[in-house]
């Protein structure tokens, strides 16, 4: 009793290891960097189930798992001759960087389509996609925007790219794009429109600086000239002790300050001048520059025009060519259509024609049948009975070969034998079929007492019955 429970004790403990280890088996972790798919009976009506982090069991036969790696995707983009708005093809590399999403649908989505894919497929593919919604962007957008807007450039690539991305399971995680080009040079004109520009403004305000420094420097050496020569002039005054010296004190200080003054008009002037110079020389050259400015920038919209130009031809002759090649296929489809109804119509007349000779020979052998079970099954004596109804047309057609000679007109000359006539209507009724021969290679035979009169008559005048002429001329 004691060994059976020992037993029993050591069955259940090695159960209840083997199904620990069991569990332990199946149980798998994911790690922070991936995501755990697990497929096959996953219930929910679920293709798969998904797990960012964390750990599930997986049951054996009926489940299955494999890992989608969350590592970021670097891909390079290079955009060549994308059209934009104003039909301007531009260039614009760039950098995407893309990852498998972690958010709860995008990643049934992502396992769902990239699941046993490999990281350059993945790439590729993203690629693709990439590249079709920038050429959808910038066709969306000016030349202006593109240079000037980045942000709303990129806000574009991120709203569209990210939601194409999206579908597969992937996320748009950073754009960069480099530097945008156009074939026409739009792009550099406009640049440097802008610097010329700037330049002028920059120039400008240094010259109405310093003009402002040279008019505030000759002010203030006038206020010391003059600030000096009262101060001398009141000093020289109170030491004055006579009238004599006060007065050479004042003339001497009036003389300084006419003197002060004239240096100060010299110099206002000359400081006016030079400042005049500068703004004029400064404004010349930034006319000049202006120019040549405007001068690029009309040279780089008449390329964008030509190109517009062309671009407009080339439209025009794919329109056109599309229009030949839809009027061609019409015109053949009518062909072929009026064709097939002409060969409908014809097939229809030849059944026709068919049923009608097939129903007429029908006819005609159920009446032949017929008389031939009169004729006692006889089917000769039936044709006899065909024959004898002919025998009218017959005749008239062995009538036919001398209907229209006119007897009394014919001149025979003989040598006066006397014989001539006779040898003519000899010779002319041996040329119409006998009626009896006819009907022996028919089958048929005329009845043996017209056949034997003929015989008869043959042999009494020692020639065949002629037909007697009405008037003959020896």
């Amino acid at each position: 009793m004691g060994s059976e429970i020992i037993m029993l004790v050591g069955f259940i403990v090695i159960l209840i290891v083997l199904i620990t280890v069991f569990i332990i088996s199946r149980y798998r972790r994911c790690p922070s960097d991936k995501i755990l798919v697990v497929y096959g009976a996953t219930g929910g009506g679920e293709s798969a189930k998904c797990y960012a982090g964390g750990a599930t069991f997986v049951w054996p036969v009926i489940q299955d798992y494999r890992y989608l790696d969350l590592t970021p995707i670097s891909i390079d983009v290079n955009l060549q001759d994308a059209l934009s708005k104003q039909n301007i093809r531009v260039s614009v590399p760039a950098q995407f960087t893309v990852g498998v999403s972690n958010q709860p649908d995008l990643m049934l989505a992502a396992a769902e389509r990239l699941l046993g894919l490999d990281q350059p497929s993945i790439r590729s593919l993203a690629h693709d996609i990439i590249m079709g919604q920038m050429r959808l962007v910038i066709a969306n957008m000016d030349i202006e925007e593109l240079n000037t807007d980045r942000d709303k450039f990129v806000d574009s690539v991120y709203l569209n790219v990210g939601k194409e991305l999206n579908k597969i399971g992937l996320a748009l995680i950073n754009v960069n794009v480099t530097d945008i080009q156009d074939e026409s040079g739009y792009i550099q004109a406009l640049g440097k429109e802008a610097a010329a520009k700037a330049i002028n403004d920059a120039r400008i305000k240094v010259a109405n600086e310093e003009r402002t420094g040279a008019i505030g420097q000759a002010e203030a050496q006038q206020d010391q000239r003059t600030q000096v020569s009262d101060a001398n002039s009141r000093a020289e005054v109170g030491e004055a002790t006579a009238l004599a010296k006060a007065a050479a004190g004042k003339n001497e200080a009036s003389i300084k300050i006419a003197n002060s003054d004239a240096l100060r008009d010299i110099e206002i002037a000359e400081a006016e001048r030079k400042a005049t110079a500068a703004k004029k020389v400064a404004s010349a050259k930034a006319l000049e520059e202006s120019y040549v400015a405007e001068r690029e920038a009309e040279d780089a919209r008449a390329k964008m025009e030509l190109a517009k130009k062309q671009a407009d031809e080339v439209v025009d002759a794919s329109i056109e060519k599309q229009k030949a090649v839809i009027a061609a296929e019409a015109e053949a489809e009518r062909q072929r259509e009026t064709a097939k109804g002409e060969a409908d119509a014809l097939l229809a007349k030849y059944m026709a024609q068919a049923q009608g000779q097939e129903a007429l020979l029908t006819k005609q052998a159920e009446g032949f049948a017929k008389l031939v079970q009169a004729a006692g099954g006889d089917p000769q004596s039936a044709i006899g009975y065909l024959m004898i109804d002919k025998l009218t047309e017959l005749a008239q057609i062995q009538t036919s070969a001398i209907r229209d000679m006119e007897i009394d007109k014919v001149v025979v000359y003989d040598s006066g034998n006397g014989q001539g006539v006779g040898n003519f209507v000899k010779g002319l009724y041996g040329m119409v079929p006998q009626l009896n021969d006819f009907l022996e290679q028919s089958g048929m035979s005329l009845p043996e007492a017209l056949v034997n009169k003929s015989k008869e008559d043959t042999n009494e005048n020692g020639s065949t019955p002629a037909i007697k002429p009405t008037k003959t001329t020896d």
